[in-house]
């Protein structure tokens, strides 16, 4: 309990800086795979085993998230076959749906220097686009020197350091329509696993991107927000400045005589929304159980068809609170 910084109350017992690294299955005598333990190792990298009790109500639920849920899995001998044979993996159920459907709700921003100080704000205000994009605004950021090969650094370069105050207006696309995969890099559970969105893969998506930054041009060219910008930085210099800041490890090709749809791809970034990969009804059914399996569930954004355009953390939330309560009434019932 010490090594691994136990935490124990009414029953539970929590384990800290306690990863799981596999899940073991019975199959000797068994109808189909029933998972009955886990590996894990503590801080310490020292390795543990802990094992279900007797008995048809106990069972495993994994919680770790889109990314990784599905890893798990096929570290644990669930998923594409051959995937798992070339990483020297026994394969307890071979299961194609495993780290497919792989989203990413993809985002794309406007930074904005503002002659005004602006208060440090996180998002709190989402507009709802009809066409499936939603626009937010967060501000109080610095973002001194982040267009350092920007033609409109000639622009910036005589300015005090208070020119570079002001925020970003961002766009993000609801319920992408492409999704990619997750697949292993190595049997090491604490190396990432490679997943690949497909960011605009499908051109509604592109164009929902296109749409939703011609609606922040048409909010900054307002009266409403008129103060809050330098009147010389023009909307296709501020483009041209995002453009070229360093927003994530593309290559570059957008200019302002460019169409939008390259500025969206060369800018786009991750909002952290990572759903799929263990979706319900191609890994788990209607009550997230692991399908081909027994005593195994998965319960995280993992399991997301869909993510909110807005943060999914309350939908993930209550997602485990109706699965939890459910749980124990079936459990009381029998």
């Amino acid at each position: 309990m010490n090594r691994i910084n136990g935490w124990k109350n009414h029953g539970l017992t929590v384990f800290l800086h306690a990863s799981v690294h596999k899940i073991l299955f019975a199959i000797k005598g068994k109808r189909r795979p029933k998972a009955h333990g886990v590996v894990f190792r503590d801080a310490t990298g020292a390795k543990h085993k802990a094992y279900l009790k007797q008995g048809s109500k106990n069972e495993i639920i994994i919680s770790a998230g889109a990314l990784g849920s599905p890893q798990l899995l096929m570290l644990s001998g669930v998923g594409p076959a051959q995937h798992l044979k070339s990483h020297d993996i026994t394969v307890v159920l071979d299961q194609p749906l495993v780290g497919q459907g792989m989203s990413d709700n993809p985002m794309n921003a406007v930074f904005i220097p503002s002659p005004l100080p602006v208060e440090v704000s996180l998002i709190q205000v989402v507009g709802i686009t009809h066409f499936g994009s939603y626009i937010e605004a967060a501000s109080g950021e610095n973002f001194a020197g982040g267009a350092s090969s920007s033609p409109a650094v000639e622009y910036m370069n005589n300015l005090d350091e208070t020119t570079f105050r002001g925020g970003f207006i961002l766009e993000k696309v609801m319920g992408p329509i492409s999704t990619g995969h997750l697949e292993l890099r190595t049997r090491n559970p604490n190396d990432n696993p490679s997943v690949t969105f497909n960011y605009f893969k499908d051109p509604q998506d592109l164009q929902r991107c296109v749409q939703g930054i011609q609606t922040i041009e048409k909010i900054i060219e307002s009266k409403a927000f008129f103060r809050f910008r330098y009147e010389f930085l023009s909307w296709p210099i501020l483009l041209n400045m995002t453009a070229n800041a360093p927003l994530n490890l593309l290559p570059k090709h957008y200019n302002p005589s460019m169409p939008l749809e390259v500025f969206c791809k060369d800018t786009v970034m991750t909002i952290w929304h990572y759903h799929g990969g263990c979706q319900v009804g191609k890994v788990v059914d209607l009550d997230y159980k692991v399908l081909g399996v027994d005593a195994l569930r998965v319960i995280d954004g993992s399991t997301f068809n869909d993510s909110p355009g807005t943060n999914p953390q309350a939908t993930v939330m209550m997602l485990g609170r109706y699965m939890g309560v459910k749980i124990l009434s079936e459990r009381l019932a029998n």
